[in-house]
């Protein structure tokens, strides 16, 4: 980007790209020479070198006059579009006296730049006319403009499109600079045009004039063509909309005149004005029909657009409709609802989490027919969202049939199709929850659970499969159906294959036999039979799926299966043939955990354990006597009081999502009638507080120390220029703003050479600058970031004084801070554990802090890290755990998960020990979190020695990043 500054300080930039030779520019001479030629190809070449010339800050004073004489009638094109260039950049002024507070005077040669910019202006080709008239936007000066007005006028009659709608556009640049100083009758002027005008840009570039010079004859305008707004094109009505923000906010009594319009452009063919006229009509009346129109736009806009990013926008409005207006909503909900049938999994979770706080007893069942329709369709495992999908559908259904009973027994019948694939694990902890809430449900949901066993391929969800039935079972004939079905599903034992000695001689199994008909060469028919043997994979294949887990060593799985069997027995008060036969499992059950625990030693240990004391309640009355209540009745208490905390805790959040501290007490309240109308506050609507302090970067509230958190010195105090630098983000950009001071008694020529390491890019690069003695200036820079890897900005700061001399001076590193893109995030206990197993990042740090309270350590830790705690703790019991062990979880802006895991153990000396494992799909996140948690260890030991009294600095914390 090329800048050149005039007399009156006022800057016009815009790029040129160079086609000369490394050799530099030709000097004012050549170009001279150059421009006398007669090659229109080599008077480009001149005139764009004495454009980048002046761009440098050469005067070159001779090359005005040989540009006027060589090329002001040239017919090149080409040539004509880089004399406007030239024109811009050229200075127009004489020099005036230093200290002189005389106006500067006009250059003699701008009158002959006058008349050719004039006979531009009367030129036949409308491509010369309409290019001519866009270049006068560019002018600011009144000497030039002023002759120039009665063609511009004349243009607004020319016959072509292109050059009416730029003159209307040239006259509203120049009534905007110099009013009615210029252009007397400018107002009346354009209302005359648009009145007569039917070209649809030519009409919107004279209604802007309007908008922003002549607002009565605008809304007049408005007010007299109210049927015809949606003939004159989308622009127009873009600006139509803009004005009744501006008008009705500065006079609510002026709604009145507006609504129709508005309602007239819900309807639009356009997407943008549609969209526009929604929020608009929202913005401006909370009336139950203007919210109802559109919602209706917004959810018809959903189904229309093919965009992600568009319906993502849509969904955003929505959401923000549905905080005051939720009962409108629950009349469009289904129209919402079909958005879920996109291939986007965002878009379809942003539709459920809108979707499941609308539904009522009324459009239940319509809801759950939607859900259940797209949960077959999920089936497809081709589909990218399968997985992730069924589970928000499977949530989304658990929450429907929670609030409402009616539905409750269709969505585990659906759902029950489910329990041997994907997403079985949340499939079989909905129908846990269901068996316990609804009763009356009960002897269906275990029937059908029974005939499911078989289905079943992972071992947690046998789990829990098998606890339901060993709870729930209490009557004779289920408990011995039930019974049956484990047995046969299990065999019988051993569950050990004993593998033989490669000495001993194998026993020759028999082989199999088929027979089937082929055809021969000739084309006979024959029989063939074809011997085989059996392998162990196919005996493998012929196992049910409980019993290859038992076989496989599932220890624990044994152990769920034991206590089941055993509630059967104690049920059905130890029947003798229910009593051996579960005694022969458990006792291969114990054989297992003797045999396949050699890797799991405590898993072993405790589930041998357990299998032993089942075996001991089926042969001892005495002890079954004991435990029978508590090993039959306990667990479905237990289980109860579960999903009451569980529901409690998530009324709780959603309560305090509902009723979060919007403003503070103290905070100054803007009451927009109080505003002054031509201070400009009547221009900014209700919510651009926030847009603006998101837009800069402050949304936390942007007082002055969070500035100074951000600001880095960068150069020594004793260095000839003195930089700090002010680091503002905004999710996915940083502004840099750079203060440099010359510290020299001398005029400096300062430029910043900047660089990047990581995922960032520089958009945009400080200007050089001239800075005079003891001064200083400002200067900003764009840099774009893509993710949170470990990213640095370094550079160099180079100066040249005036008699040549030059100066390099090295810039301090600045590494950007990870807290500014983690954001605190909650997700499910299932997804929490997904992720842990997918992620293949994982650092661990060891606990090294003067904390020497638990639960005060885990705060520190979710204050510093900017992350939520998912584990509830009971902080007020009153025996004082020694142990604690907690989830956090954070997303960071750019969509890339972090999850935390902390262990800790408090010693007998009131020191705490153990680790902190951090785990992410990228290796940036895992190690810089490692980094923070270590610094912030550190500080705490820093600020405790102060305290206490010590010197020196903290020790080196430990951490390690690993990658997999």
């Amino acid at each position: 980007m090329s800048q050149a500054v005039n007399s009156n300080d006022d800057y016009c930039s815009f790029t040129l790209p160079s086609d000369l030779s490394q050799g530099g520019l030709p000097s004012e001479a050549d170009i001279c020479k150059d421009l006398e030629s007669s090659s229109a190809a080599v008077k480009r070449g001149a005139l764009k070198a004495a454009i980048m010339a002046m761009l440098g800050g050469e005067a070159l004073p001779r090359v005005l006059m040989q540009v006027i004489r060589f090329c002001i009638n040239t017919e090149d094109h080409q040539l004509k579009k880089l004399m406007m260039l030239y024109w811009e950049v050229v200075p127009k002024y004489q020099p005036s006296d230093a200290g002189s507070k005389e106006k500067p005077k006009l250059l003699p040669e701008m009158i002959l730049v006058c008349n050719a910019l004039m006979n531009d202006l009367n030129h036949p080709n409308e491509y010369v006319r309409g290019s001519m008239l866009r270049f006068l936007c560019k002018v600011k000066d009144f000497e030039i403009l002023g002759p120039l007005m009665a063609s511009v006028k004349q243009c607004l009659e020319h016959r072509h499109s292109y050059v009416r709608k730029n003159a209307a556009l040239a006259i509203f640049h120049c009534f905007r600079l110099f009013g009615t100083k210029l252009i007397p009758d400018g107002a009346e002027l354009m209302e005359r045009f648009i009145l007569a005008e039917t070209d649809i840009c030519a009409r919107r570039n004279a209604f802007l004039m309007l908008f922003n010079e002549a607002e009565g004859i605008a809304i007049e305008f408005i007010s007299q063509n109210v049927d015809d707004i949606m003939k004159f094109g989308e622009g127009f009505a873009l600006l139509v909309l803009e004005l009744t923000r501006k008008v009705c906010r500065r006079e609510p009594a002026q709604k009145s005149r507006f609504v129709r319009v508005l309602f007239q452009m819900l309807s639009s063919d356009s997407a943008s004005v549609s969209y526009e006229a929604c929020w608009t009509l929202v913005s401006l009346s909370s009336a139950p029909t203007a919210v109802r129109a559109a919602a209706a736009t917004y959810s018809s806009l959903l189904s229309s657009q093919a965009d992600n990013n568009v319906k993502l926008i849509i969904l955003e409005r929505l959401e923000e409709l549905k905080k005051k207006h939720s009962k409108v909503l629950q009349e469009v909900l289904m129209d919402i609802l079909k958005a879920i049938a996109s291939p986007n999994p965002d878009i379809c979770k942003k539709v459920i989490d809108i979707s499941m706080p609308l539904v009522n007893s009324r459009n239940v069942e319509e809801v759950v027919t939607v859900l259940k329709r797209e949960l077959l369709k999920s089936q497809d495992s081709d589909l990218e969202k399968s997985s992730a999908f069924r589970d928000m559908l499977v949530q989304a259904l658990h929450s429907c049939s929670s609030r409402f009973p009616d539905v409750a027994e269709g969505v585990v019948t659906t759902l029950m199709d489910f329990i041997g694939g994907d997403g079985a694990l949340n499939v079989v902890i909905f129908v846990r929850a269901i068996v316990e809430q609804y009763p009356e449900l009960r002897d269906g949901v275990l029937q059908t659970l029974q005939n499911s066993v078989s289905d079943v391929t992972k071992s947690e969800v046998m789990c829990i499969t098998m606890w339901i039935l060993g709870e729930y079972c209490v009557e004779a004939e289920s408990i011995q159906s039930a019974f049956d079905d484990v047995m046969s599903e299990l065999g019988e034992p051993p569950f050990i294959v004993v593998e033989e000695n490669k000495d001993e001689k194998k026993e020759e199994k028999e082989p199999t036999t088929t027979t089937k008909n082929v055809v021969l060469a000739d084309g006979t028919y024959a029989t063939q039979t074809v011997y085989s043997e059996p392998t162990k994979k196919d005996m493998e294949e012929k196992m049910s799926g409980l019993r290859k887990l038992v076989v496989e060593g599932d220890i624990f799985l044994c152990s769920i299966l034991a206590s089941t069997l055993t509630k059967f027995c104690l049920r059905m008060n130890k029947k003798k043939s229910m009593v051996v036969k579960s005694l022969l499992t458990l006792c291969g059950f114990a054989q297992v955990a003797s045999l396949k625990g050699s890797s799991q030693k405590s898993a072993a240990v405790d589930s041998h354990e357990r299998i032993s004391l089942c075996c001991r309640m089926l042969l001892d009355d005495k002890t079954s006597d004991m435990l029978k209540e508590t090993w039959t009745e306990k667990g479905k208490v237990t289980f109860s009081q579960l999903l009451g905390v569980m529901k409690e805790k998530k009324e709780r959040e959603s309560k305090s999502e509902e009723e979060g501290v919007v403003s503070q007490a103290d905070d100054l309240i803007h009451i927009r009638q109080l505003k002054s109308g031509t201070a400009g506050g009547g221009d900014i609507d209700l919510d651009d507080g926030s847009d603006l302090l998101r837009a800069t970067g402050a949304q936390g509230g942007g007082s002055g120390l969070d500035g100074l958190k951000h600001t880095y010195q960068l150069t020594g105090f004793s260095d000839s220029v003195y930089s700090e630098a002010s680091l503002v983000v905004n999710d996915y950009d940083i502004k840099l703003e750079l203060l440099l001071i010359n510290r020299t008694p001398d005029a400096l020529s300062i430029n910043v050479e900047l660089s990047t390491i990581g995922d960032l890019k520089i958009v945009e690069r400080p200007q050089m600058r001239v800075v005079g003695p003891l001064d200083q200036v400002t200067l900003s820079a764009s840099i774009k970031v893509s993710s949170t890897e470990t990213g640095r900005i370094f550079g160099t700061i180079v100066y040249e004084k005036a008699s040549g001399e030059k100066g390099y001076i090295n810039l301090n590193d600045l590494h950007l801070d990870i807290m500014d893109y983690i954001k605190p995030a909650t997700c499910s206990d299932e997804v929490f554990r997904s992720f842990w197993a997918e992620f293949e990042w994982e650092n661990k740090v060891a606990v090294s802090t003067t904390i020497t309270d638990i639960h005060q350590f885990l705060d520190h830790i979710v204050e510093k890290t900017n992350m939520k705690c998912l584990t509830p703790v009971q902080r007020d019991d009153g025996n004082k755990s020694l142990f604690l062990a907690a989830n956090l979880y954070a997303r960071s802006v750019f969509g890339e998960d972090a999850l935390v895991n902390v262990s800790v153990e408090q010693k007998g000396d009131g020191q705490l020990t153990g680790y902190i494992r951090i785990r992410s799909k990228t290796q940036g996140i895992a190690l810089s979190l490692g980094d923070r948690i270590t610094k912030v260890q550190r500080k705490v030991e820093e600020v405790v020695k102060e305290e206490s009294g010590e010197g020196g600095g903290g020790g080196e914390g430990e951490g390690a990043g690993s990658g997999q």
